[in-house]
């Protein structure tokens, strides 16, 4: 088992940055592949990054690629998605989520979620 809480999210202005923690317990994340999801209200929940457990990362975007840096430090059992550049159209609960070493975009093939966290992006 493994128990996931992110923390982090708050309002921004348009052009800030914030950073997500997703602390990990339960189980150490070396072993698992963890991603950010995002959902916006009225909307279905969505692929951000993802960092397997060698440390490859991916992202959804280029945009993303651009904006947002995911990390983890494997000491603290802690996975960031450091977000600049915030967009309006960023507004989310976003999630973390883990599953067995490989990461995936799809949400159906995590196993472990946390609660989220809202961003809110002012323009």
């Amino acid at each position: 088992q493994v128990q996931l809480v992110e923390s982090g999210g708050g309002l921004v202005q348009a052009g800030g940055s914030l950073r997500l923690s997703c602390a990990a317990s339960g189980r150490t994340l070396s072993t698992y592949a963890v991603a950010w999801f995002r959902q916006a209200p009225g909307k279905g929940r969505e692929f951000v990054a993802a960092i397997a457990w060698t440390g490859g990362r991916q992202y959804a975007t280029d945009s993303m690629k651009d904006r947002f840096t995911i990390s983890r430090d494997i000491v603290k059992n802690t996975v960031y998605l450091q977000m600049n550049s915030l967009k309006p159209e960023d507004t989310a609960v976003y999630y973390c989520a883990a599953r067995s070493r490989v990461p995936s975009t799809s949400v159906s093939d995590y196993l472990y979620w946390g609660q989220g966290t809202q961003v809110t992006v002012s323009s």
